[in-house]
């Protein structure tokens, strides 16, 4: 009998994959840590395993001779070392497109929650404040200048809602040529340029070594006095210590974060003391509907590997031949 585990989870329980893993005839074991050695310990019969956040260095697939599948309940693998995975014949499935529309919706929202001050309006609310004067300025979309950096399923799902609010949309990303149009009918940027032009800019890429503190000092300087900064993809991907300076210094319109570079965020971050930002505690991806469809997508590609069945996704399939 094949078995599976579960060495962390994002999901208070576990149902979903407990029924769909007992229909295909397979054991199932849960555990509660992420950490490399305990996986290693508590994995160590496994021949698939579904996480949240574990930490797969190289260690992990070296100690852990049966495992053929690491399914992650998520689209970024930048805690999985691929490479070592692929060397030791371990398939790893991420699960892009199950979050792009909330994700997507939840992009916006930050942005014009930051540009309308809801978050300030609604506490001077129940503060017994009415004067919305003292919040301004306020924005609307209409007559300002959208950049999306991303131009994946989500960023697309992003540039298309914001262009439907009236924003003028804008973009950037690493498979598009400046000075070209997407099918869509956006212009498309280099990051710098599109940086020195955008009201709002909103980032949709994976975290890389290139990607680490793309929006760093030296690139906050080049954004308008009132723009606003969105992030739903990645925290490290943003320098939010810079960026808490910036707000500080009254140099931008606002932010809106859903991601950090380490979370939970820390209590003493310079972000929390920050005018004008509206933050949220990496949900960004989570509906009722998301959440369902993403557990049983992982779990069914733990369970189609198992079974000698192609999954829908996978980021190494050559190991499957």
């Amino acid at each position: 009998m094949a078995k599976v585990v579960i060495t962390d989870s994002d999901f208070e329980e576990q149902d979903i994959e407990r029924h769909m893993i007992a229909e295909a005839g397979m054991e199932l074991a849960i555990f509660h840590n992420r950490d490399a050695d305990a996986i290693i310990e508590n994995a160590a019969d496994a021949d698939g395993i579904i996480t949240s956040y574990g930490d797969f260095p190289r260690k992990v697939f070296k100690a852990l001779p049966r495992l053929k599948v690491v399914s992650r309940t998520g689209v970024g693998y930048d805690s999985i070392d691929l490479q070592a995975a692929t060397d030791y014949g371990v398939a790893v499935c991420t699960h892009p497109g199950y979050g792009t529309e909330v994700v997507s919706d939840h992009a916006i929202t930050l942005a014009m929650d930051v540009l309308r001050r809801t978050n300030e309006l609604d506490a001077d609310m129940r503060a017994g404040i009415w004067n919305h004067h003292a919040r301004r300025p306020l924005g609307q979309a209409y007559g300002r200048t959208f950049g999306v950096v991303g131009m994946g399923e989500i960023g697309r799902a992003v540039a298309r809602k914001a262009a439907g609010l009236g924003f003028k949309v804008i973009c950037t990303s690493r498979s598009l040529k400046p000075g070209r149009r997407t099918p869509e009918g956006y212009d498309i940027y280099e990051l710098d340029v599109l940086l020195s032009m955008v009201d709002v800019v909103s980032f949709h890429c994976a975290l890389t070594p290139q990607t680490h503190h793309l929006l760093d000092e030296k690139r906050l300087r080049m954004m308008k006095p009132g723009a606003v900064v969105v992030n739903t993809s990645r925290g490290p991907i943003i320098d939010t210590v810079a960026l808490a300076r910036a707000l500080e210094a009254g140099k931008l319109w606002g932010a809106g974060l859903d991601v950090f570079e380490s979370e939970p965020l820390d209590r003493s971050h310079p972000i929390l003391l920050a005018p004008h930002t509206v933050l949220t505690p990496h949900a960004a991806y989570w509906s009722e509907e998301s959440g369902e469809e993403l557990r049983t997508r992982t779990t069914r590609a733990v369970i189609d590997i198992l079974s000698g069945r192609k999954p829908m996704d996978c980021l190494n399939p050559e190991v499957l031949e």
